[in-house]
């Protein structure tokens, strides 16, 4: 089974502090439900235009938040389909893993989402390679880095995913957990190509599913791509002999540490609006609630027929839905009869 090296620096161990402190803070501020959606979209715009621009991708943040909202804009057919495919894996990253387990099955399901329409051989998208890649520079020719034999893809992932669900991985802080991982599915690079983006939302279902970003408020691939070459030069800091990934664990915490500490802020900001002297306690949202209000949010309201239509539900259970959200002040109607619809309250 793949066996992680690394050293517990006193600046990985400071990271992890700060990003305990700063999740906690996180965890139990005061948050009203539009807040809560505002933080997450803006999350999931930023890590998807940073995680397809780190691949080349031309996309503003504006045209990639438009994209978001379900319009259309002015781009080549693959340049959409990058940054939609990283907009669904995102959206969906609750119900991607096999009952919280990440098994081979579920990181080609994420492969084949992320490389839908984009790749030249669809063939090669959900499959492990089947021919020899490497890594350099287009112009110059230089190989900066050549990947494990295709023979051996199979056996590293199998060993890698092994470790990935074993009592040691579980046991571990979240963050290395993620950082670990990333670093190790780059290594391998399975996939002919969107090995990158791969191995970056990887990190972020491992986040989601160990409890770290159940609110998926951070928008890690921001720090990747503020930096690029900060980015590459950590992943390269690693010993192809020893493996030891003790420089990239220090890179991949303090991006943690720093983004934690933006959301702290950012919801220390909003929570001293006035309207915390209005309402007191948090509303607590279940999943499907949070996609209720996401949808007002982005479409301006709702209707009983679109609830319908997004949970499989009937109609009278597309009601109890509505109302638990009436009830907990979430929404309110407007309209009568069949023309009646939820908003914001």
């Amino acid at each position: 089974m793949f066996k992680p090296k690394y050293t517990i620096t006193p600046e990985i161990l400071n990271n992890l502090i700060k990003t305990a402190g700063a999740k906690a803070v996180i965890d139990n501020a005061y948050l009203i439900p539009r807040w809560e959606v505002a933080l997450r979209r803006e999350a999931l715009i930023k890590n998807a235009h940073a995680s397809t621009a780190i691949e080349g991708n031309p996309l503003t943040l504006e045209q990639v938040s438009e994209l978001a909202r379900g319009r259309d804009i002015m781009a080549t057919r693959k340049a959409k389909a990058e940054v939609v495919n990283y907009l669904k894996v995102l959206e969906d990253l609750p119900d991607l893993s096999e009952a919280g387990v990440i098994t081979e099955k579920v990181i080609l399901k994420i492969h084949q989402l992320l490389t839908k329409d984009v790749l030249e051989n669809p063939a090669d998208c959900g499959v492990y390679r089947n021919r020899q890649v490497v890594i350099g520079n287009r112009i110059t020719g230089v190989i900066t880095f050549r990947p494990p034999e295709t023979k051996d893809v199979p056996i590293l992932m199998g060993k890698f995913v092994k470790w990935l669900n074993s009592k040691d991985a579980l046991e571990t802080n979240p963050v290395l957990t993620a950082g670990i991982s990333h670093y190790e599915f780059v290594r391998i690079h399975p996939f002919i190509d969107g090995n990158g983006r791969t191995a970056r939302a990887l990190a972020s279902l491992i986040l989601y599913l160990r409890g770290f970003d159940t609110k998926r408020f951070f928008a890690l691939d921001d720090y990747y791509d503020s930096d690029r070459q900060s980015y590459y030069t950590a992943l390269q800091s690693v010993d192809l002999t020893t493996l030891d990934t003790t420089k990239w664990l220090n890179y991949f915490t303090y991006g943690v540490a720093l983004q934690t500490d933006k959301v702290k802020e950012r919801i220390l900001s909003l929570s001293s609006d006035m309207k915390r002297k209005q309402l007191k306690g948090q509303v607590a949202l279940t999943e499907r609630q949070m996609k209720v209000v996401e949808r007002i949010n982005v479409n301006g309201h709702i209707t009983n027929k679109l609830i319908r239509e997004m949970f499989k539900l009937s109609d009278e259970g597309a009601l109890k839905e509505i109302n638990k959200l009436v009830k907990l002040g979430v929404v309110k109607a407007e309209g009568k009869g069949r023309s009646i619809r939820y908003v914001l309250a």
